[in-house]
């Protein structure tokens, strides 16, 4: 005997009891097991409405689950490949350009420790931290190898 399917309702509950999704990623898993009759764009509003799938919330693990290992640009892209855009992604940027010289710093520090004896190991440096999307601020700061707590 084959087991039953679940709901799309069902389906939805599920991923959003595992992680927080964009309305957009939401939408894409769930109109792969709808059925002809369902709507999608009803259930997410639904979700919405009742608090289950929020964009900030999803905004803020996105930022705090890459935060660590990534700069601006690389989060931001991110972000709007997950449907975020407009004034709520301008507020995101700022909240991000605030710290993202001190994360350069720790991710540089992590990742190689000492300042760059030679050009190549400096440049190897560098397009190490460009690659991880910081700003070319950024990453000069970290590659001084100062912290940036200790500036007074």
């Amino acid at each position: 005997m084959a087991a039953q399917q679940p709901s799309l309702k069902a389906r939805a509950l599920r991923y959003l009891s595992m992680r927080e999704h964009s309305r957009l990623e939401l939408g894409r898993k769930l109109a792969r097991h709808a059925e002809e009759g369902e709507d999608v764009n009803a259930l997410l509003d639904w979700l919405e409405q009742n608090k289950w799938l929020s964009q900030e919330r999803f905004s803020e693990a996105l930022i705090h689950r890459r935060a660590a290992r990534y700069g601006n640009s690389r989060i931001v892209a991110e972000l709007q490949s997950h449907g975020v855009a407009g004034e709520a992604l301008q507020e995101l940027k700022s909240t991000l350009a605030e710290d993202e010289t001190a994360r350069a710093c720790e991710v540089w520090r992590r990742k190689f420790g000492t300042v760059a004896a030679d050009r190549l190991e400096r440049n190897k440096q560098m397009r190490f931290l460009l690659q991880r999307g910081f700003s070319q601020r950024a990453v000069l700061a970290a590659l001084g190898g100062s912290d940036p707590d200790d500036e007074i």
